[in-house]
């Protein structure tokens, strides 16, 4: 009964690859390469899954054309390159920091540096100026609504 229940925990503990072994390149060495590459595009369709984790259609398809890419004797980045003329940045896992990219990988750095800068200013000018004595006018009247 306790080989059995360890049995079914591995079984359920073990990810479940999407990579079918019809997919699979014959040649090791680029069966790697196109591991390697899949596991950095995302599934068009799941979001922030890669292909080689998604079992959708479209994923399959990449898969696939990735190793055809391989197999004609492109290079990884030919093969990439290839993946997002077709399908756009949005395949890249993690997209490249360059022109509008660019943009939304600063502007959290940025923003972060010049809200600290304001914190750090508004706390500076809190501390710089102490509070101003009350006048005659605003004790009596503090007096006042005190004794109400």
């Amino acid at each position: 009964m306790l080989k059995h229940l360890a049995v079914i925990l591995i079984l359920v503990a073990t990810p479940l690859w999407a990579v079918q072994p019809d997919e699979m390149l014959d040649d090791p060495v680029l069966e790697a390469r196109a591991r390697e590459i899949t596991a950095g595009l995302r599934c068009v369709v799941c979001r922030n899954e890669s292909v080689d984790d998604s079992n959708a259609e479209i994923a399959r398809d990449i898969r696939l054309m990735v190793r055809e890419r391989l197999v004609a004797g492109d290079t990884n980045e030919e093969a990439i390159q290839f993946m997002v003329d077709r399908f756009g940045e949005y395949v890249l896992l993690n997209p490249r920091a360059t022109g509008t990219n660019l943009v939304l990988w600063l502007s959290g750095p940025i923003l972060l540096v010049a809200g600290l800068g304001l914190a750090a200013l508004a706390f500076a000018r809190r501390n710089a100026e102490p509070p101003a004595a009350l006048t005659a006018a605003e004790e009596a009247r503090l007096r006042e609504l005190l004794d109400e």
